[in-house]
């Protein structure tokens, strides 16, 4: 038995992605963690033969669902989504199951996930379908760079994992959080280059970071950011992507880390500001549809019994 964690928690990021989300069927509740294995050991075997195309899988259990799959235990700090009153609102729509597929090749991030679903077939229904691409060079559809701030190297693992003094038996796991939002790409894109800037943080061509005085205080990178009681940054690993067809824009918004508490500061901090007024203003051009927390167990997790 191995405690080694999905792999796809902490691999570098690719340039197609599949986010589905699933209702395990009541009937097959006592079923679905072996299952869940026989995939897990599917998504090993997609790795051996197609190496040279990158391609992962994570699967995770909606908080919700941990109490049907694993009545016994669950992660310490496993929460439901944020259910913050806000306006713009945040919505809460919990689900059982989560499969998180990407690789360098769209034709093979369908093949795996097809592949897992048949293996799953009878025992979840599909509640969503979202088809990620990687946008010109990392930028979401609003034109700006996306996951600047994202950790590098060792540190995806530091901020993504759970370490094992932090909880043992859950270790090389990540809590993670799911938002599909829908961009107002028209108004969006009514507003000079400056304005946009503004409201983001950042200049658009060349994604330079405004100097903290230059920086409003409804700044996108300034609201999604947050700091411990002691001051210290609050990181999560994303691994957001675009998503898009002819009538629907938007960004799957996907953090993991080894801590809910981050996500859920940087939540507070867009949604309900500073406490003067001052909220992410690219709200105003963007809003959530979905909300979703999970947690991806290590390996070893899917093997017992």
């Amino acid at each position: 038995m191995s405690n080694i964690y999905q792999s796809g928690i902490t691999a570098a990021a690719n340039t197609d992605a599949l986010f589905i989300t699933l209702n395990v069927l009541p009937h097959k509740k006592n079923n679905i963690k072996s299952q869940l294995n026989r995939a897990q050991s599917l998504i090993f075997k997609f790795q051996q033969t197609h190496a040279a195309s990158n391609p992962h899988g994570v699967i995770a259990i909606g908080s919700e669902f941990w109490q049907d799959i694993s009545p016994n235990s669950q992660p310490k700090e496993l929460t439901s989504f944020p259910d913050i009153q806000s306006t713009p609102e945040t919505p809460v729509t919990p689900v059982d199951l989560l499969l998180h597929i990407r690789s360098n090749r769209r034709d093979l991030t369908y093949l795996l996930t097809k592949e897992i679903m048949t293996l799953l077939s009878g025992y979840v229904e599909l509640v969503e379908e979202v088809s990620c691409f990687r946008y010109l060079d990392s930028r979401d559809l609003t034109g700006f760079v996306d996951g600047t701030e994202n950790p590098e190297g060792s540190q995806r693992a530091n901020v993504a994992l759970v370490k094992k003094e932090e909880d043992a038996e859950y270790a090389n796991g990540s809590y993670i959080h799911l938002q599909r939002f829908v961009h107002n790409l028209e108004n969006w894109q009514n507003l000079a280059v400056k304005e946009q800037e503004d409201i983001i943080g950042r200049t658009k061509q060349d994604n330079i970071e405004y100097k903290s005085e230059d920086k409003p205080l409804t700044a996108h990178v300034k609201r999604a950011s947050a700091k411990s009681k002691d001051g210290q940054g609050l990181e999560i690993l994303r691994h957001s992507m675009p998503y898009a067809s002819l009538s629907e824009a938007g960004l799957l918004f996907a953090s993991y880390c080894r801590s809910p508490i981050n996500f859920s500061k940087m939540l507070e901090n867009m949604m309900l500001g500073d406490g003067s007024g001052h909220t992410d203003k690219l709200m105003q051009y963007t809003k959530a549809v979905t909300g979703q927390a999970f947690f991806a167990p290590s390996i070893s997790w899917f093997e017992q019994t």
